[in-house]
């Protein structure tokens, strides 16, 4: 398992934009590699908080889910890289047994409740040898820590003013125990999915921001009054998850 730590803060969206989209853009042409020429059917779970550009040379189709809420359906609606995509409740929008060769889950997680129930739904929806590509804002780091103990009402009011503009949002902040290295970890472990790498890195919308210096004392303060327990060098992490060929492992 590779782990990377980044401790930068010069725009670590970025910073960060360019190692994950980088890593899983490599990981997924290697998996089209893989398929000897055959089309790689791609999900995106989540397709309304982000856009994930593949490169023309990709033989893809690629297949976009999320919640319907109006901030998401119109980024949705916007994007032209899906070739189809369904908004509803995500532990029943339509997703096949073994129909995805790659499953994206970008910040999703940590806004959605049953969590689980839903990654068993998109880890089902994969064939064997496929890859799960999952990027979470860390519930257990300072920034998480903050961000799920604002009320909602002052998540709105402050929301404009601490992210920048065009940022979609703000969206629910549920973060179960799923939403963290160490529960994504226990989870994988008992689906018998392997964690192949993750990547750490500070990206809250909040941490590069117009206030962002603000965020990342409060973030620093959060951190030392919890001892370390919160930490602050990181709120977000990137994995690259497989799911097992073999046919002895667990089917799910």
């Amino acid at each position: 398992m590779i782990r990377i730590r980044l401790t930068t803060l010069r725009d670590m969206s970025q910073v960060l934009d360019s190692i994950a989209d980088g890593v899983f853009t490599h990981r997924i042409r290697e998996q089209w590699t893989e398929q000897l020429g055959r089309r790689l059917d791609i999900l995106i779970a989540g397709c309304g908080r982000e856009t994930v550009i593949f490169e023309d040379r990709l033989d893809s189709r690629v297949v976009g889910i999320d919640e319907d809420r109006p901030p998401l359906r119109v980024h949705t609606a916007s994007r032209a890289d899906l070739a189809a995509w369904h908004l509803g409740d995500l532990r029943a929008v339509p997703l096949p047994p073994r129909a995805y060769d790659v499953v994206q889950a970008p910040f999703l997680l940590e806004r959605i409740e049953h969590a689980e129930l839903v990654l068993d739904r998109l880890v089902a929806a994969l064939r064997p040898g496929g890859l799960l590509l999952v990027r979470l804002r860390d519930r257990a780091s300072a920034y998480g820590f903050c961000v799920r103990m604002t009320p909602s009402w002052a998540r709105r009011a402050l929301w404009k003013g601490f992210v920048r503009a065009g940022t979609v949002g703000p969206l629910p902040a549920v973060y179960e125990e799923v939403s963290s290295r160490e529960g994504l970890h226990a989870y994988c472990l008992m689906r018998g999915l392997m964690v192949a790498e993750e990547y750490p890195a500070t990206s809250g919308d909040a941490r590069i921001g117009p206030r962002a210096s603000l965020t990342g004392m409060v973030c620093r303060l959060v951190d030392r009054l919890s001892g370390g327990r919160l930490p602050s060098d990181h709120d977000e992490i990137a994995f690259v998850i497989r799911k097992p060929q073999n046919h002895f492992a667990r089917l799910i």
